[in-house]
């Protein structure tokens, strides 16, 4: 099992969909998987510390595993197929471990509301996390590049010739 944190929350601008990236604790590795936007709310508002006026699911869940003795363990991330992850909300109740089947983004949610560790199993890990690209990582961002780096000069000539055009003493004359 490989401990992960929850990265981002990021909001696709072609689709809208919600992706958590959950970054190994111990190497560059990310994994991305696509949530809900509810569940992506859900975590976003435990995570800013911004409680709901009424419970959510998440806390639903939450105090009726407390009211019933029992205490989550961690959750885990175990499995992925056909494009879809699987998770288990590993829970202790009177002594005795159970697992619960869950999508990830609930896990995820209960998770971040209890304040257990998030696993991903290495298998899962292995098949679909990315690692940002050693070029990608050394390569200056566009801060630190030079201003006029990869600027095509003939794209920007017709905004030269326009600022040439202007009379800037016409301005000083009309402030009042």
């Amino acid at each position: 099992m490989i401990e992960v944190v929850i990265d981002s929350i990021r909001v696709s601008l072609m689709s809208q969909h919600r992706i958590v990236v959950l970054k190994d604790m111990h190497s560059d590795r990310y994994l991305p998987i696509w949530i809900g936007p509810f569940e992506a709310d859900a975590i976003t508002i435990e995570l800013q510390d911004m409680p709901p006026q009424r419970p959510l699911t998440h806390d639903l869940l939450k105090s009726v595993i407390r009211e019933m003795g029992g205490r989550v363990i961690h959750v885990l991330i175990n499995e992925l197929r056909n494009d879809v992850y699987y998770a288990r909300v590993v829970i202790d109740l009177g002594g005795r471990q159970i697992e619960v089947d869950s999508r990830p983004s609930d896990a995820i949610a209960l998770a971040v509301r209890v304040k257990v560790p998030i696993f991903v199993a290495e298998a899962v890990m292995d098949r679909a996390a990315i690692q940002p690209d050693e070029d990608m990582e050394n390569e200056p961002s566009a801060a630190e590049k030079p201003a006029g780096e990869g600027v095509d000069e003939t794209r920007l000539s017709a905004f030269a010739d326009f600022v040439n055009s202007l009379d800037l003493d016409d301005l000083e004359d009309n402030e009042d």
